[in-house]
């Protein structure tokens, strides 16, 4: 989910080229859910193995991975940790939205309404303990590193960007932007030609990238600011004013440049209160917990034999379909070692 500010963020247009060479810390749970809503059968079942598993995550995973390291790119991939006290009740919420979204699907297909019921298919996606296990399983397979962080991964990646440690942060969401991240990079992994839901055609989608100082220049605000515009449209910890988009959560930020004032405006002209929490949350995205102690990230070789124990022995994966992949990147490095270029790209 995360905050909407698409129509504030300023975006440039990129190719997987742009990122060679340079390691981006990956929000490994947006690029998930993304796979297990998208990796479904025609009538919205999921991707499953031969014994009943869903192994949508695995795949898009896998294949995903690959292709980007294929391109150059050094994925780091970061996890959830432990969520703050206030976000229970939206986990709650969205608990509530699935078993609503998963009674609309099964409605759908009986009425024989394909279309409708995939849409509704991807909303009751859900992603257990084994299954994000499985997702590290996989990656130390490939040899790609993965961060564990304290709370969300999203605040995690934006100070590894901050400290240098990695180039950019990936993922779908706006919110590694409250949360200070100064690079951005979207459509990781969507890039491609995707069909526009509902219509018969296709689009090409490319990354962007989206940098926060020059988007808080564009528009003379300060993160704090963004924070507040944040707020108003709603975040995955706190509900938003009906009425009030990022344009007009602009203007008010600019008038009212802080929290109390923020509340004192919203409680006179749109008769609104926001929810206790939302001191916690505000401090929480200009000063969430991190985990700093990250040792040293090593991108290696892959483990074929262990990769192919998880996808192919375990869950069913073709074979053919896993080795190629792993063969590309394994030409990668081995071009890389023939051209001194090694100790550079890891």
């Amino acid at each position: 989910m995360g905050v909407e500010l698409g129509d504030l963020a300023v975006k440039h247009r990129a190719e997987i080229s742009d990122f060679s060479g340079k390691p981006i810390a990956i929000d490994a749970m947006n690029m998930l859910y993304q796979f297990l809503a998208s990796i479904r059968q025609e009538d919205g079942t999921p991707l499953k193995d031969f014994k009943g598993r869903v192994t949508g995550h695995l795949s898009g995973l896998f294949y995903r991975t690959a292709k980007l390291v294929s391109g150059g790119l050094k994925p780091v991939y970061v996890f959830d940790g432990k969520p703050p006290k206030f976000k229970e009740e939206e986990l709650a919420e969205r608990r509530e939205a699935k078993k609503e979204a998963e009674f609309k699907w099964k409605k759908a297909l009986a009425e024989e309404k394909i279309e409708e019921a995939k849409k509704y298919a991807q909303a009751t996606s859900r992603l257990t303990p084994e299954m994000v296990e499985e997702s590290k399983e996989l990656l130390s397979g490939m040899g790609i590193p993965w961060v564990q962080a304290l709370s969300e991964g999203e605040a995690e990646a934006a100070w590894m960007v901050s400290e240098g440690v990695c180039f950019a942060s990936g993922s779908q969401d706006y919110d590694s932007l409250l949360f200070g991240c100064p690079a951005l990079v979207r459509n990781l992994s969507i890039t491609g030609k995707r069909k526009v839901p509902r219509q018969n055609r296709y689009v090409t989608v490319y990354p962007e990238i989206i940098h926060l100082k020059e988007t808080l220049e564009t528009y003379g605000i300060s993160r704090e600011q963004l924070v507040l515009i944040g707020l108003m449209e709603g975040t995955d910890f706190n509900g938003g004013v009906k009425g009030v988009g990022p344009k007009t959560g602009l203007k008010i930020v600019k008038e009212y440049d802080t929290l109390e004032k923020v509340k004192e405006h919203l409680k006179e002209k749109y008769d609104y209160e926001f929810e206790e929490r939302i001191d916690d949350v505000y401090r929480f995205f200009l000063d969430p917990p991190v985990e700093k102690e990250l040792g040293e990230l090593k991108w290696k070789e892959a483990d074929g034999e262990k990769v192919k124990e998880l996808l192919v022995e375990k869950h069913d994966f073709s074979e053919e379909r896993v080795s190629g992949p792993l063969e590309k990147m394994s030409g990668i490095i081995k071009e890389a070692e023939s051209q001194h270029t090694l100790k550079k790209w890891f």
